[in-house]
């Protein structure tokens, strides 16, 4: 596979592990970054080796992370290759960021484009930023997140896919300190505690003050330069402190290893602000991988990073804190050094390559010049049925596929459907409640019985045969860009029923409106009674959006799946039946269920002035046709005018807070 990476902080020698470690994996790798960039209080030159394949790009308009700009010559003759994937590794509110995307589109280059995100601060950037994140999360086919919440967040934001939570990686620190001999220096009773990094009050000055006035054993050695220097230093001398802190100014990435074993314990004890917070904490794994024990605060990613593998305290709790060091640099050391080296190979390059190498797999799968097609029976499908009540119709749908992989997932808790299960040889889980379809979908998805297999999911209102599984599984992987497929389908009495659906827009709801809806074009998903998805689809998409509650879960899935180069295909030569509403005896109910999940979808993906428009188009539909049609139709047409006059989602609360 061949990769084009960009990213300026890969000036620094230490962090183009991941290079060379997807190189020595076999892919073929070019990475473009700065001949010069500013880290860690010190400009640090590019110096790369011949069998690096590194390109310097030069950059301008400033040294902030998010707002310079590459010179476009390199970047131009580089987006005239051939690649598999483009990697830019900067945020994508970034002004480098919409740089790259501009000139791949320019180039009309459509290979797909992983982006990087670090920021768990769900901040709303002022425009431009703002329409320039929108638009590179709306262009990514995939993300990797350094934590948790940054992955939720730009999936908030209008990410298609699930973004990868990738640690950022580390080197084995050379000369560091042994896991099971105490740093040279520490002979004397007195704890040395390393700080390292930008010194700025965020980064937890007070409380380490603090915490030595309190523990007279604790000297403080910082590596580092900042703003704030100079009221650390008065800080230390106010608290009598003064002659227990050194700071050594600004270290180079080649001399870390010296400053790590120069010290018993690393703190980090950074407090939180509103508009800042620990992304990640390199140094603690750094500090980990050299065999020092690391003391964290609660702020931010810290506690995902350093828990269980180093001590956690409340962030400036100075008490805590002061406890903590002294407990990491005695009688804890041996125990939290050997969790530390676990944890820093967790974070080695070479597993860091591994994710990237699954991810970059991912985001090209979809794309059929890339893909390959493979026997069905060379994957497993696993059946997912959501159950709430109806048992005899439950039955029904799942004696045909009983001897296949199956799991049902009760949200109605019902001891029949336990009962059913056991006597079919079947998978029963309990939900606890009502959870809805999606999230209790997600909760199988997250517990596999085939974990690489597809996922056929049937509603318990539908049948469809053990060898009708078999073909559409055949026709799903006999193309490679499908992400899901479903048979068509026909009513108790034999009818046909309409499968596939043009994906709903405010200009189709104005179509619908004034009965032209037959002549909506447009990429089309198929509705989820009966519905196959594709493993490597799920891997990039990822499971359902949990605020649908019922109904449009398969359609927002289905459309994030499109806008990242999937496909959706009804097999017209196969036949389900589907006794639609079957598990439901309240029809205005289900109305308000349907309706409400129309109000999130659009909501979701074209806002609130989309949503209005097509709110709009609903209720003068249906006003019209409650004056010119008659009986119970004109009657259906006054209730769903009133239904979208008071909204969708508010009649939806009224129903579900009756329960």
């Amino acid at each position: 596979m061949r990769v084009l990476r960009i990213s300026h902080s890969a000036t620094i020698a230490a962090w183009r592990g991941r290079e060379r470690a997807l190189r020595d994996a076999g892919d073929d790798v070019t990475l473009i970054t700065a001949p010069r960039w500013h880290a860690g209080g010190v400009w640090v030159d590019l110096d790369a080796r011949p069998d690096e394949n590194v390109r310097s790009a030069r950059t301008f308009f400033g040294r902030h992370p998010a707002l310079f700009l590459y010179s476009p010559g390199p970047l131009w003759r580089a987006l005239g290759e051939h690649w598999d994937v483009i990697d830019i590794h900067e945020e994508p509110f970034a002004l480098s960021t919409a740089q790259v995307l501009l000139m791949r589109a320019l180039r009309r280059d459509r290979t797909p484009v992983v982006l990087y995100t670090a920021q768990n601060i769900d901040k709303r950037y002022p425009v431009p930023f703002r329409w320039l994140e929108r638009w590179a999360l709306r262009t990514a086919s995939g993300i990797s997140a350094c934590n948790t919440e940054a992955a939720r967040i730009v999936e908030r934001k209008g990410f298609s896919g699930r973004a990868r939570v990738i640690p950022l990686g580390v080197d084995p620190v050379p000369d560091a300190a042994s896991p099971d001999v105490p740093a040279e220096h520490a002979t004397d009773g007195g704890i040395t505690v390393g700080l390292l990094g930008r010194i700025v009050r965020e980064k937890g000055l007070e409380p380490l003050v603090r915490a030595m006035q309190q523990e007279p054993r604790l000297r403080l050695r910082v590596g580092g330069e900042g703003g704030d220097r100079g009221f650390l230093e008065t800080l230390a001398r106010e608290a009598g402190v003064g002659d227990r802190l050194e700071v050594l100014g600004p270290i180079r990435p080649d001399r870390i290893g010296e400053f790590y074993r120069s010290v018993d314990v690393l703190a980090v004890p950074s407090i939180p602000t509103d508009s800042w917070t620990e992304q990640f904490g390199r140094v603690a794994v750094e500090a980990m991988a050299a065999g020092v024990p690391v003391v964290s605060s609660d702020a931010g990613a810290l506690p995902d990073v350093v828990g269980g593998a180093g001590i956690v305290v409340p962030a400036g709790d100075a008490d805590a804190l002061a406890a903590a060091l002294v407990d990491a640099a005695g009688p804890r050391r041996t125990e939290l050094t050997a969790a530390g080296l676990v944890r820093a190979q967790q974070c080695s390059w070479e597993s860091v390559a591994r994710e990237y190498r699954g991810l970059y797999r991912t985001v090209s799968i979809a794309r059929p010049s890339h893909g390959e097609t493979e026997a069905a029976d060379e994957r497993g499908v696993e059946v997912i049925v959501v159950a709430y009540g109806a048992v005899e119709m439950l039955r029904r749908a799942l004696a045909p596929v009983a001897g296949l992989p199956v799991t049902v997932i009760d949200n109605s808790s019902m001891p029949e459907i336990a009962a059913l299960c056991e006597e079919l040889g079947i998978r029963y889980i309990d939900s606890g409640g009502n959870i809805g379809f999606g999230a209790a979908v997600n909760r199988v998805l997250a517990d596999r019985l085939v974990p690489d297999g597809d996922v056929l999911l049937l509603n318990p209102d539908a049948e469809f045969s053990a060898d009708g599984i078999r073909q559409l599984h055949a026709a799903l992987r006999a193309r490679p860009d499908l992400a899901s497929v479903g048979p068509a389908q026909v009513d108790l009495n034999g009818h046909a029923a309409r499968t596939l659906w043009p994906f709903p827009t405010p200009l189709g709801s104005w179509m619908q409106a004034i009965g032209l809806g037959r002549l909506i074009r447009g990429p089309r998903f198929v509705i989820g009674s009966v519905l196959l998805l594709r493993a490597e689809a799920l891997d990039q998409v990822g499971g359902f959006d949990e605020r649908f509650f019922l109904y449009a879960e398969e359609t927002d899935w289905a459309y994030r799946a499109h806008r990242l180069g999937w496909r959706h295909q009804e097999i017209t030569g196969l036949h389900a039946v589907h006794a639609a509403g079957g598990t439901s005896t309240d029809p205005r109910r289900r109305e308000s269920y349907f309706h409400a999940s129309q109000e999130r979808y659009f909501r979701k993906h074209f806002g609130t002035l989309g949503w209005q428009s097509a709110r709009t188009a609903a209720f003068l539909g249906a006003a019209v046709r409650a004056v010119i049609l008659p009986g119970e139709r004109g009657h259906e047409a006054r209730r769903r005018a009133a239904l979208y006059r008071l909204g969708p989602v508010k009649v939806e609360q009224r129903f579900r807070s009756a329960d």
